[in-house]
């Protein structure tokens, strides 16, 4: 074949992509009841947005990056997370002048150079959430509740919420002089990346995948233990609002985020069923952000959850199949005449209604119709033409009606059908 998709890129195709909708519907509707509002982003912007966000030795920045000079000599890159570009639209729209809390959604395509592995594509898509303006606990509460609630209604099941808090600039300092301490001897056994970050960002040698520095890292001191107060009055809020919610939950310590923005509350979900990539959504607050991108002082905080890795945990459950509503199947021409002014007739009644075009016989018809999940079959022919009636075949429930040619009739035989099948 000439032409492929590119490495780690994918189409997303029917019937997968019916699991795609369920889940982005799902969402949008969970996000209206806590009233968050969808915002559409583009998927490039400005490198600097990306570097002074995400932070300039975290591996997106340092390797993942598609960054490249446009025709006007800028540096561009396709966006590799939402919430950098979601507060560059926040500051630029002046949206801090609304009530607070501002509440926004958004979806689409992620990219990031990495390499090919299970559940993980170049090309990948999230549903992001982000609340701002508020910095009570009781908000990172709620959207850990959201979160939870938009998972569960998707079906997905024996999941672990893990949290902890990786503090504030006042609380930072003193963590990372007692995380060089102890790394220093030890630094040998890491990685050259890591081994330059220590003196640059230590706190992202926490982050590292390397299985060398994992281990080596082990031990080390957890930053809940250095919360100034402030930070610890927070997280016992957070505990305290997640148990009045019946958010089972459980604390982290190791837990660290990949993005340098996030301060104070962050979270992880995780499923025993998806192996080494096991996190399906993640998030945290990020209280600095606004005003680092030229805003008013404002906090924030939200999540993004990954489709890639949670279509495999509900797609065999969820046994949606697509198919029309109706498949009128004519034999001769005047019957196909009929059959085309009626499925136009369904359709404008909000009907998914096919027809056979290539005038085969009877049985080629019937096994189309069972290939495209046509949930009911209208035969018509001469005799039903002459009659003005037909059976209506129900390819679900294996029952058969008469019904007249009009598209009344067809109307309300398939609503009765449908009050009798709910029954």
């Amino acid at each position: 074949m000439r032409y492929r998709t590119l490495k780690g890129l994918q189409d997303i195709l029917p019937p997968d992509i019916s699991v795609w909708q369920h889940i982005e519907s799902t969402a949008g509707n969970i996000f209206r009841t806590y009233g968050y509002q969808e915002i559409r982003l583009p998927i490039m912007e400005s490198t600097d947005i990306f570097i002074r966000s995400i932070g300039e030795t975290s591996d997106i920045v340092e390797k993942e990056m598609y960054t490249f000079q446009d025709k006007g000599g800028r540096s561009v890159t396709l966006r590799p997370e939402g919430t950098a570009s979601f507060v560059r639209a926040y500051v630029q729209h002046h949206l801090y002048n609304n009530p607070a809390p501002q509440k926004f959604y958004y979806s689409g395509p992620m990219f990031r150079y990495e390499r090919p592995q299970a559940y993980r594509y170049r090309q990948f898509y999230q549903i992001g959430a982000e609340a701002m303006g508020i910095e009570d606990p009781k908000l990172d509460a709620e959207i850990i509740s959201m979160l939870g609630r938009l998972l569960h209604s998707i079906g997905l099941e024996g999941l672990n919420f893990q949290i902890t808090s990786i503090g504030c600039k006042k609380c930072r300092p003193d963590y990372r002089e007692a995380l060089k301490q102890f790394l220093k001897d030890k630094l040998e056994n890491f990685c050259s990346d890591c081994q330059r970050r220590y003196d640059l960002n230590p706190m992202r040698i926490l982050d590292c995948k390397v299985p060398g520095c994992i281990e080596s890292r082990k031990g080390s001191p957890p930053l809940i233990d250095y919360l100034c107060d402030e930070c610890e009055v927070h997280f016992d809020g957070l505990k305290k609002n997640l148990s009045k919610l019946h958010v089972s939950h459980t604390i982290n310590p190791n837990l660290v985020r990949g993005l340098d923005y996030y301060t104070k509350t962050a979270f992880e979900v995780t499923s025993d069923n998806l192996g080494s990539q096991s996190a399906v959504a993640a998030g945290g607050r990020y209280d600095s952000m606004v005003d680092e991108f030229g805003g008013p002082p404002t906090p924030g905080i939200g999540f993004a959850l990954g489709m890639e890795r949670i279509i495999p945990l509900i797609k065999e459950s969820l046994n949606i199949t697509e198919g029309p509503e109706i498949f009128l199947c004519p034999i001769g021409e005047k019957a196909a005449e009929k059959a085309l002014v009626l499925t136009e007739q369904l359709r404008s009644e909000g009907l998914w209604a096919e027809m056979n075009f290539d005038g085969t016989s009877l049985r080629s018809q019937m096994r189309k119709a069972n290939k495209i999940a046509a949930k009911r079959v209208v035969v018509i022919g001469d005799d039903e033409l002459e009659k003005n009636k037909a059976v209506m075949k129900n390819m679900v429930e294996k029952e058969e009606v008469a019904i007249g040619l009009d598209v009344s009739e067809f109307i309300k035989t398939i609503q009765n059908s449908d009050v009798n099948t709910h029954n």
